[in-house]
């Protein structure tokens, strides 16, 4: 069994970072991997440091024949049995220069098709009915897909994105307080993802805003970075933040490289999502046993143990959400019990092994079926 990871760019986001996980722990695996990307980005050398065989090819227009062609020698040199695309638009190409040969496409589905125009749509499609195995990332957006797309049962399947915990365990404590000349005693917070559809920072900054009108003295940090599509996400609440006079607690880094150090400094992660499919943030944050509030959207609630594991608060209400904050501050003792607990639970739920694990069994199924 060899595996081709069909990639488009090699920048930071969390798809790229489950399958750099993925290639960090090969060794962990039962099946062998390749990597076929189309663009460089900011991890191409994390790409190519983890020594699993990478290519690049890229097609020059949208049929390119040249490229379907390098697509099918390189398939058959490698002699892969399963090509697994991230994208509705890779799983074609796979399916095509694959046609004729007894190869397998695996398609994993990162996110919703909220704002899909009518092509992508006709893409998702086409992907879907080409496909020979569909996975999402919970079982609340595989519902979604099942039932809007009128797929069977033995079509599509759950997966949950696993994670690399070696990582957090391992990450190297850069200081981020001094980084940042922040007071040693003072409350950090913060949140991990960039400005993107699914995501909604302007609830955090609501939420904010009330505790600074509550003389509560705390840093927030938002960690991620603005959309080059959508940068109206980040300039609101950069521009809320100025309005209310949060400049001097809320501080915007854009993407970094050293996400689990900061974890590991928080007092507090708080996160708020739209649609998000899964949350590998929302995880790793569990996961560095620091207390974790986040809304109550379905698959939040899924990813919790319906809020077990971490504190849930109503979608869109920041008001509720201070008031459950109000709450941590009086009694952090007990809400770090719960963190703690937390960790221990997401390590053994959303590990990478179980992840590389569970993949070979669904490829040795569809291969064999």
């Amino acid at each position: 069994m060899k595996v081709a990871y069909m990639l488009g760019s090699l920048n930071r986001g969390g798809t790229e970072m489950l399958l750099l996980d993925c290639f960090r722990n090969k060794a962990q695996s039962s099946f062998d991997f390749i990597g076929i990307y189309r663009k460089e980005g900011q991890l191409s050398n994390d790409f190519q440091a983890s020594q699993v065989p990478l290519f690049k090819l890229r097609p020059k227009y949208p049929l390119d024949a040249g490229y379907f062609l390098r697509l099918r020698n390189l398939i058959h040199s490698q002699h892969i049995t399963v090509l697994h695309a991230q994208q509705p638009l890779d799983a074609i190409f796979a399916r095509i220069a694959t046609l004729f040969m007894h190869v397998r496409v695996v398609l994993t589905l990162h996110g919703y098709d909220a704002g899909f125009n009518t092509t992508d749509r006709v893409i998702l499609r086409q992907a879907m009915h080409w496909t020979d195995m569909i996975l999402c990332v919970s079982n609340t957006q595989k519902a979604y897909y099942q039932k809007r797309y009128s797929l069977a049962a033995t079509k599509i399947q759950t997966l949950y994105n696993g994670i690399s915990f070696e990582k957090l365990d391992r990450a190297k404590i850069n200081n981020i307080r001094d980084e940042l000349h922040f007071p040693k005693d003072v409350l950090l917070l913060g949140s991990v993802g960039n400005f993107v559809p699914g995501r909604d920072q302007m609830t955090l900054c609501r939420f904010l805003k009330r505790l600074h009108d509550a003389k509560v003295d705390f840093r927030f940090l938002f960690v991620g970075a603005k959309s080059k599509t959508e940068p109206k996400r980040f300039e609101e609440c950069m521009q809320f933040c100025n309005e209310h006079h949060l400049s001097s607690n809320v501080f915007f880094l854009g993407s970094r490289e050293d996400v689990p150090s900061i974890l590991k400094q928080l007092d507090a992660f708080l996160y708020a999502s739209d649609h998000d499919t899964f949350g590998i943030a929302v995880i790793e944050a569990m996961a560095s046993a620091i207390s974790v509030f986040v809304n109550d959207w379905e698959v939040m609630r899924e990813i919790t143990n319906e809020g077990t594991y971490a504190n849930l608060y109503p979608t869109k209400q920041d008001e509720a959400l201070f008031h459950q904050f109000v709450a941590f501050l009086s009694k952090r003792e007990l809400y770090q019990i719960k963190a703690t607990q937390a960790a221990a639970w997401v390590q053994q739920q959303y590990s990478i092994h179980s992840y590389l694990t569970k993949l070979n069994e669904i490829y040795q199924n569809i291969y064999f079926e």
